[in-house]
């Protein structure tokens, strides 16, 4: 196998958990002896141990007793240097006796940015970094966080045919169950999920991703000056929650990137919406379109039919859930 080959089936490791790892970035692992893959491992659950340190507990397992010195540890992302809520990888696969690294791409992190690559070669391991390094990249918002210092921003609207939101405020299913249940496993990729106030008194909503699978529920941030709410809402049924104050959304979008958050879904009404795209904090945005006509009586979304080309978004796919249109446009 190439050292493409390899890394590829490193990242498809990865991948097997990124609803439970986030919201740390997908890493996978593997050891390879010259013609086979001997272990593999992941990060496969938040706090738990990282994709080395699995690999290599799987390699202890082996009982072929392999050269150790001939072998190379293959990881999508640079070994961690530090103590966090594990050790040092970098110590663990110094420790191993393995003498060959191949790293898919340095960690943006300035925590950890080049340092563990430095020890490795310190300790007289062959370290050699880049192997399908944008793939990598695409693979996990937490690159998009540290290369544009804000986490990813995706908001998510329900659309009737003729472009409205609401009426009155009052909750109505504007989509079909097939969009809805395609919501809950959009949520399952975000870290946390945003509202407004007047979504959290109008709708009631959970704001969590029921699905078939494990996932690291995301966090629920709800922009408001105002801290007395009904803690009877289903927004508030357990403490992964947070009420944000701010003057304005650059200042509420400056807070959440200081915690451990890389992506957001926005799910809120089209007060918020708008100032979020207006003010430039929106890479994606996706529209669940019903096929009926609501009516003048019904809140647009848009006053403006070209807001979101005018904008700077481009629609980038589309296709059908049952009687629905799901749009997906970017930020160009």
């Amino acid at each position: 196998m190439t050292e493409t080959e390899l890394m590829r089936h490193a990242l498809r490791l990865s991948l097997k958990y990124k609803y439970t790892a986030k919201p740390n970035p997908t890493v996978g692992a593997l050891i390879y002896d010259g013609s086979t893959i001997i272990a593999e491992g992941a990060h496969e659950k938040y706090g738990s141990k990282h994709a080395e340190i699995n690999c290599l507990d799987a390699l202890a397992q082996n009982k072929s007793r392999p050269n150790l010195s001939e072998l190379t540890l293959y990881c999508t992302l640079e070994p961690c240097n530090h103590a966090g809520k594990t050790g040092p990888c970098t110590e663990a696969i110094i420790k191993s006796g393995i003498k060959n690294v191949v790293i898919g791409c340095i960690d943006p992190n300035p925590i950890v940015a080049g340092k563990g690559i430095k020890k490795l070669t310190q300790s007289g391991i062959n370290v050699s970094v880049g192997v399908i390094e944008e793939e990598i990249k695409t693979s996990s918002k937490f690159f998009f966080k540290h290369e544009q210092k804000r986490p990813f921003i995706c908001i998510k609207i329900a659309t009737s045919k003729d472009g409205k939101s609401h009426k009155n405020y009052q909750f109505e299913w504007i989509t079909s169950e097939g969009s809805r249940a395609d919501v809950q496993e959009l949520r399952a990729e975000f870290d946390c999920i945003l509202t407004g106030g007047n979504t959290v008194r109008a709708d009631n909503p959970r704001m969590s991703a029921r699905v078939p699978f494990a996932v690291n529920q995301p966090k629920r941030i709800l922009f408001s000056k105002k801290n007395n709410w009904n803690k009877e809402l289903n927004f508030f049924a357990n403490d992964n929650f947070e009420i944000i104050d701010a003057t304005n959304v650059g200042e509420l979008i400056r807070k959440i990137n200081e915690q451990d958050i890389s992506s957001i879904l926005v799910e809120a009404g089209p007060d918020l919406v708008s100032l979020l795209i207006e003010e430039n904090f929106c890479d994606e945005l996706i529209a669940y379109e019903a096929q009926k006509v609501l009516g003048d009586e019904y809140t647009d979304w848009f006053e403006d039919k070209l807001f979101l080309d005018k904008n700077g978004f481009q629609l980038k796919s589309n296709y059908t859930i049952g009687s629905d249109i799901k749009r997906v446009y970017k930020k160009c």
